[in-house]
């Protein structure tokens, strides 16, 4: 294959920069996952989707990739900040549920959820409550290195000191004076010495549900300082690509930073990826405004807001069609549509696993197409190699599957295009929709089958000329979403787009 130059767009410095392993072959990548104290919704969808691509992509180039993607199930306080109630712990108390309990059950969804969206799972999914040694050990680091400080049990970054040497914010594009600005009411209040300060190992309150022996007493890891201790144990201390929401760049993504240079002196990743949000009808999802939707509500249909039931493949299809660092809204109308895309695709895998090369003397190569062909591959590759511009991919696949719908009505024929420009034709079309696209059909229990012995019956009626049963298997299999293909030598079936 090719020599590929591909670009990743570094939110760090703001530009497209030439990927270039630490250590090639192997790439370490570390993606924030989910916390995990309700089903899966669509914010879960698109980072897990995005960065299931870039694994794809870097994997099909040649890459061995060490795919890390946690699981918080302790820390994440409510409201993202250091005060609070423990997120999983609130769910655990409304339910009557043991915090654990709460974890596994939405563990368990969320995989469910992500393997019906067909996600990679991550080569190391390790769990925050599982590496608490490994947060103490570095809450001493940190210490040790004067840049932070312990109150009352709980232990919290300075940023004031780090930043004395160092840039808080660099990431986000903050200026650390703007922030402590705008936080003025908190001057002189808590256990903070600033405003910016966050917390590393909180000191935990009798009735608090998740705690820990630690050095300064019974307490919990801050949720910033779990996300560099997992990276750094699977991955070492500098690793490739560090993935992730945009609304973890703060202060999420910014304290890990801080952390990373306060111990190693170093950015703890080489490239920062963010997927950009979602929205609901041209809004940001949020409880509050009734349009929350969860996973299993879009693939049943059951919101008030959704007007049918959309498949996971549809939801994956219509995630690529936008580019990742671009918003994404979705509304029927787009669903729908995303729908027939997704339909036209499958069905092109379908009729490509069936075509084969003829070679015919009579049919001199048409050196036109073949530049097609050729061009739209190329294409294809170029889009990915841009940042992962599944978007712009997918519109050349549809180039190429122009071509094997063309082949397979006959208006194209096999040697028009020689053997290997054919070849080339078929495998990368289903190289892109199966292996870098992720898309694959779904198919109910005994579709093959069924759908062959009822035309079977259908070309037996037509021969007889028994129009009505023509058109009684015709309506029926409508009805199903599945349309009759009348062709010249043989009778077919596609999904109805």
């Amino acid at each position: 294959m090719k020599q590929h130059q591909l670009k990743i767009h570094n939110t760090l410095s703001r530009k497209k920069e030439v990927f270039e392993a630490i250590n090639p072959p192997f790439v370490g990548m570390y993606v924030c996952g989910p916390t995990v104290y309700g089903d899966a919704h669509l914010g879960h969808a698109r980072p897990a989707v995005t960065f299931d691509t870039v694994y794809r992509y870097l994997s099909h180039l040649g890459y061995k990739v060490r795919y890390v993607r946690n699981i918080t199930d302790v820390g994440h306080l409510t409201g993202d900040a250091d005060e609070g109630e423990d997120k999983i712990a609130k769910r655990a108390k409304l339910e009557q549920l043991e915090p654990m309990e709460v974890a596994q059950q939405y563990t368990d969804s969320y995989h469910r959820d992500m393997d019906l969206l067909n996600t990679n799972k991550p080569s190391i999914e390790p769990r925050a409550t599982g590496h608490i040694p490994e947060q103490i050990a570095l809450v001493q680091d940190i210490l040790k290195q004067g840049l932070a400080y312990e109150v009352n049990g709980s232990v919290y970054f300075d940023v004031l000191k780090y930043n004395e040497e160092k840039q808080y914010g660099k990431l986000s594009g903050r200026v650390l004076e703007d922030l402590m600005s705008g936080s003025r009411d908190l001057d002189g209040q808590g256990e903070k010495r600033n405003a910016a300060d966050f917390a590393l190992w909180k000191n935990a309150a009798p009735e608090h549900l998740m705690k820990w022996e630690s050095p300064w007493g019974l307490g919990f890891p801050g949720w910033h300082l779990e996300c560099t201790a997992m990276s750094f144990k699977y991955l070492g201390k500098h690793f490739d690509i560090h993935g992730g929401g945009m609304d973890l760049m703060f202060p999420h993504h910014e304290c890990e930073i801080a952390q990373g240079n306060a111990c190693n002196h170093q950015d703890p990743a080489k490239y920062w990826m963010h997927n950009n949000m979602i929205t609901i009808n041209g809004q940001k999802m949020g409880k509050s405004l009734g349009n929350f939707i969860n996973l299993q509500e879009l693939f049943t249909g059951e919101h008030k807001l959704l007007e049918q039931a959309y498949s996971p493949m549809t939801i994956r299809y219509f995630m690529l069609t936008a580019h990742y660092r671009s918003t994404l809204d979705f509304s029927n109308e787009a669903l729908k549509a995303a729908q027939k895309g997704y339909k036209k695709i499958i069905n092109g895998l379908r009729i490509s696993q069936k075509l084969s090369f003829i070679a015919d003397e009579n049919i001199a190569l048409d050196e036109n197409q073949v530049k097609q062909v050729k061009s739209s591959i190329e294409q294809a590759y170029k889009s990915m190699d841009d940042d992962f511009n599944t978007a712009q991919a997918i519109g050349h696949i549809f180039n190429l599957l122009k071509k094997i719908n063309s082949l397979h009505t006959g208006q194209l024929h096999p040697a028009q295009l020689g053997e290997e420009t054919f070849q080339d034709l078929l495998d990368t079309f289903s190289l892109f929709v199966i292996e870098i696209l992720g898309l694959k059909e779904e198919k109910t229990d005994h579709q093959e089958s069924l759908l062959s012995v009822l035309l079977q019956v259908y070309s037996e009626a037509k021969t007889a000329r028994n129009y009505q049963k023509v058109d009684e298997i015709r309506a029926a299999l409508k009805s199903m979403g599945i349309v009759v293909k009348d062709m010249k030598d043989k009778i077919d079936w596609a999904y109805e787009e």
